[in-house]
């Protein structure tokens, strides 16, 4: 999973998981950068009466490095509150819901935007109102109707918006974590079984996302926008998290409140790190760590443990990994991917390097252009403007990162190092050589041409199952 319970305790705090972040230059508005921070992982569409929200007693928090210290230059700090109507009702809403005032909704939620750069906080956006929940067809019948209305526009040419969304992150859960099978290449597994279309774990389901849409001069370092693609003033390093109250007070009477400081409980940059990159007993304390610490986790990323599994699970598939393995090679190739991104001279024509500071965090060279025909595979496609710069909301990070741990960036730093044929073809939901970001919806992943691009989510009445779909190869 991306991030979807990618940690022991954070997997009982839903409401302050991160499960997807997403950054990239808008691709109908080429001078700005849209970020999504999506959160409640794995929610089914038909979750009520008591529908998914976000937490009135959590802090989410968008960060932005412009200075190469993996410090956070720039937050936009979001915070929540909700309004019941009628207590003496169970119903989420008692008719249908036509607006975002409308007396039928019982339980509304309302936001305030804050940005903070410095020692200056300054409020963008005060009570904005998020969309409901989408019910099914007599509650939520003109469902994006409600999501357009709750897409906010901010001083300073910004744009916002906080609700439910379609889950956009597609991956074989039920496969991936069942000893590291690859339905479309289980024939050659350690425990073969024929080969089978892969499954999306996540189709039917949605999340809560924060986005927000601003000019690339919000976050380049002294307001600069973004003009120079070789210019590290363009590179901008972006992280999500979510805060609590040290100490939680409950009683008989009411909802719990907090008190003390609030202190983090879960953070998110670059896509699979806390699940696939961090041991078990390390994951809690990532979650609570800032990115400017993270050289502590080195050696993980150095020697990945899913590299030295890919051959064990697939004899003789990946011989020249196998080697690498066996003589002790630090991975310098996902140091760089990951921890302090691609300086100039390692892929012609493109970096996004923020300096010597090993970071987890999502790295957008923001003077890169949106392409006319995007990869699903991002750079390891050919596409500069997709993962691993930034992450747009259909880019395939489980294969990509897959292959890249399967060898198939290491000829990046070790030109004599010839990887496995196998490494750049590994997937496992869809053969990304066979699709393209248009063509998803025809495998039941949709998503919008414009803000806040993340589909519009699942309705309860026609979602009567959270049971995976195959989506064919």
């Amino acid at each position: 999973m991306s991030s979807h319970r990618e940690a022991p305790e954070i997997s009982k705090d839903p409401v302050a998981d991160n499960t997807d972040l997403y950054a990239f230059v808008s691709p109908d508005k080429p001078d700005t950068v849209t970020i999504i921070a999506n959160f409640i992982p794995l929610e089914d569409p038909a979750a009520g009466p008591n529908f998914y929200e976000f937490g009135n007693d959590v802090v989410y928090e968008v960060n932005i490095a412009n200075s190469g210290e993996g410090v956070a230059d720039i937050t936009y700090s979001f915070e929540f509150y909700t309004q019941l109507r009628d207590p003496d009702t169970f119903l989420y809403n008692v008719g249908t819901i036509s607006s975002l005032d409308s007396a039928n909704w019982n339980r509304r939620q309302f936001y305030s935007v804050t940005r903070i750069e410095g020692e200056r906080s300054t409020v963008l956006g005060r009570d904005l109102p998020c969309p409901p929940c989408n019910v099914g067809p007599l509650s939520t019948p003109a469902y994006s109707s409600l999501a357009a209305a709750a897409v906010h526009s901010l001083p300073g040419n910004r744009l916002v918006f906080a609700g439910q969304r379609a889950e956009g992150f597609y991956v074989d859960l039920g496969a991936i974590f069942d000893l590291g099978d690859l339905r479309p290449f289980q024939s050659l597994h350690i425990g073969p079984r024929p080969s089978a279309s892969g499954v999306n774990a996540t189709a039917g389901l949605n999340v809560h996302s924060i986005a927000i849409q601003v000019p690339k001069s919000d976050l380049g370092r002294g307001g600069y926008p973004g003009s120079d693609a070789t210019d590290p003033r363009s590179v901008v390093g972006v992280w999500a998290v979510a805060k609590r109250h040290k100490a939680s007070v409950l009683h008989g009477d009411g909802p719990s409140f907090g008190v003390g400081p609030f202190i983090q409980v879960s953070r998110l940059g670059m896509p699979l790190v806390n699940e696939v990159i961090i041991p078990m007993g390390k994951k809690d304390g990532w979650n609570l760590d800032a990115p400017d610490r993270d050289q502590q986790f080195l050696s993980y990323y150095e020697h990945p443990e899913l590299a030295g599994l890919l051959p064990v699970l697939y004899p003789d598939v990946f011989p020249n990994l196998a080697a690498l393995n066996k003589a002790g090679t630090a991975r310098a190739d996902l140091v760089a991917i990951l921890l302090t991104g691609l300086p100039s001279g390692i892929v012609p024509g493109f970096q996004n390097y923020t300096g010597k500071t090993q970071a987890d965090m999502l790295r957008l060279n923001m003077a890169v252009a949106p392409a006319s025909a995007p990869s699903l595979l991002g750079l390891l496609g050919g596409d500069a403007a997709g993962f691993p710069n930034g992450r747009r909301v259909f880019d395939d990070v489980t294969s990509i990162e897959l292959r890249a741990v399967a060898g198939a960036t290491y000829q990046l730093v070790d030109s004599t190092y010839k990887p496995d044929g196998a490494a750049s073809l590994i997937y496992d939901v869809i053969d990304p050589s066979k699709y393209s970001p248009s063509s998803l919806s025809g495998i039941g992943m949709s998503y919008l041409d414009s803000f806040p691009y993340l589909g519009t989510p699942y309705d309860g009445f026609d979602t009567p199952s959270t049971t995976a779909t195959s989506t064919g190869v």
